[in-house]
């Protein structure tokens, strides 16, 4: 039997590395287009202070950029380290966009990169915009070859059970690339990742204000990071209504999950505002409804009800008695790979051979599970509905408080009224949201996902390395601290540059040149 104390163990490494790693993506994901923007003003104008600006949230952005490296290697070593049987089980599938990002988007991010730090006086302003541009793409697309895998965990297309390898292989590989999942998540997760970088710009360049320092650099800041945060929060709301369409045909129980909807929502189905929702009477409390919203999201009609969790588990439940079926086939095949009845068998039920490994947590064979647990195994395939349902109600909260935010500063941009106090104040305190509703989506999604590694087909549990719980326990007290130690030399370097001041460097060459001038002293 599977021991569950490693599966924990495993899952929460693997949770807080990937925690750790998403506070430095979106910074970077957004700080990189803004760069684009900014320095294309200058080549423009051809005005120093724009120059001055582009450099110095270029230096915020590579000291995002080096942390997000770091502890991006860590995870993609954890899937042979702490998921060995996951990798071996799809690792055709999955790896093939990792490789590609990393022989691609990464290489593109690393060749290009220097050459934007340190080509400033070396390249044409053009040419120097142009290596900017390649350096924003390289990190854009780096997300999207890590999204497509990610898409593909939540939405297995292209890819089939080969019962001669016992392993999944790749049946179409453009299904993969262009799976609705993953195509949805993103745009959805770029484009908070541009809300991200634009609160990082506003709210660094509202202190400066509050502080009555360097006001040109800040205003003009504000004024990029005004609009590009506008149009970014506003597609956040519009992209994430197509996540939700995505999941009514491809994770219908992860909706109905952040919904706390345990009952079939008939037409025209309402989305739940607030609630309590009660694992015990698998009931919500003190629900409050919007009508016809949650319809309108997740079938794009009103006339199409909406899937509940019970529902869902009485589905679950007849697949499991099928993936019992396609288990006992697939013995029979390893048993006499030319047992042609076997194999007709197999192909009649092969999709819902991951509902009948799902059996492997409570029995060694799932032939010989009971009823009863053929009945815990189908409430099993629910996720963790209370932590689903106020995940969600953050993210989409933050997501209208951005939308406020950049809003009244597109605004006050516009009237020139950048040194309104109490919005700088607001904007100051605004730093952390993002982060917040970014780390919310993610563990939505992933919460989401459970009790799977791959959507219907390899349940969690058994895609875990034979470990011990020494070893588990021992690497994740080594990256807490080793990473405990890299956030305070991320935050130290980046405080350290704002206390500098965008000028720094200018007015150390002008000490420099000044101090060259002077007769020596004998």
């Amino acid at each position: 039997m599977v021991d569950l104390a490693v599966v924990d163990l495993s899952r929460l490494q693997f949770a807080l590395t990937a925690l750790y790693h998403f506070l430095f993506v979106p910074l970077t994901l957004g700080l990189s287009f803004m760069l684009v923007i900014m320095e294309s003003i200058y080549v423009m104008t051809r005005r120093p202070i724009w120059r001055t600006i582009t450099r110095f949230w270029g230096t915020i952005f590579g000291i995002n950029f080096v942390l997000g490296v770091a502890t991006g290697l860590t995870m993609e070593f954890q899937f042979g380290m702490n998921w060995s049987y996951y990798s071996h089980y799809v690792g055709d599938i999955f790896g093939a966009p990792l490789a590609i990002e990393g022989l691609m988007a990464f290489f593109m991010e690393a060749t290009f990169v220097g050459l934007m730090f340190f080509g400033w006086d070396k390249l044409k302003p053009h040419t120097h915009l142009f290596v900017t541009f390649m350096v924003a793409l390289g990190t854009n697309l780096s997300a999207l070859w890590i999204l497509v895998a990610n898409g593909w965990m939540q939405n297995p297309v292209g890819a089939a059970f080969n019962p001669d390898t016992m392993r999944m292989e790749v049946t179409d590989f453009m299904a993969v690339i262009f799976n609705p999942v993953a195509q949805a998540k993103f745009v959805h997760t770029v484009s908070a990742g541009y809300v991200c970088a634009a609160v990082v710009v506003m709210g660094i360049s509202a202190f400066y204000l509050l502080k009555g320092n360097h006001k040109g650099f800040a205003k003009r800041s504000m004024t990029v990071a005004a609009a590009f945060g506008l149009l970014s929060s506003l597609s956040v709301v519009v992209l994430g209504d197509e996540s939700g369409y995505a999941l009514t045909d491809n994770q219908k129980m992860k909706l109905a999950a952040l919904e706390a909807m345990w009952h079939t929502e008939e037409a025209p189905a309402g989305l739940t505002l607030i609630g309590f929702p009660s694992l015990e009477d698998r009931k919500t409390h003190a629900e409050i409804k919007i009508p016809y919203v949650l319809g309108l999201i997740a079938t794009r009609s009103v006339d199409r009800p909406v899937e509940g969790i019970l529902s869902l588990v009485a589905v679950a439940e007849d697949r499991i008695e099928r993936g019992v079926v396609a288990y006992d086939a697939l013995e029979r095949i390893k048993a006499d790979p030319q047992d042609m009845a076997a194999r007709g068998q197999f192909e009649t039920v092969r999709n819902d051979l991951g509902y009948g490994l799902l059996l492997k947590r409570y029995v060694e064979d799932p032939r010989l599970a009971t009823p009863e647990q053929i009945k815990e195994a189908a409430w099993f395939t629910v996720p963790n509905v209370p932590v689903m349902f106020w995940a969600f109600r953050f993210m989409a909260g933050i997501g209208v408080l951005m939308i406020g935010l950049f809003g009244t500063a597109f605004v006050l941009c516009t009237l020139r009224k950048h040194d309104t106090k109490w919005f700088l104040m607001l904007a100051v305190a605004a730093i952390p949201l993002p982060w917040i509703a970014i780390e919310a989506g993610w563990i939505l999604a992933e919460v989401g996902r459970q009790p799977w590694a791959v959507e219907g087909v390899l349940p969690t549990f058994l895609g875990a390395s034979s470990l011990t719980v020494a070893q588990l326990w021992t690497t994740i007290v080594c990256f807490t601290l080793l990473y405990g130690v890299l956030a305070v030399v991320e935050v130290g370097l980046i405080l350290r540059t704002i206390k500098k001041g965008p000028f720094a460097e200018q007015e150390a060459r002008e000490a420099e040149a000044s101090t060259e001038g002077e007769p020596a002293v004998v």
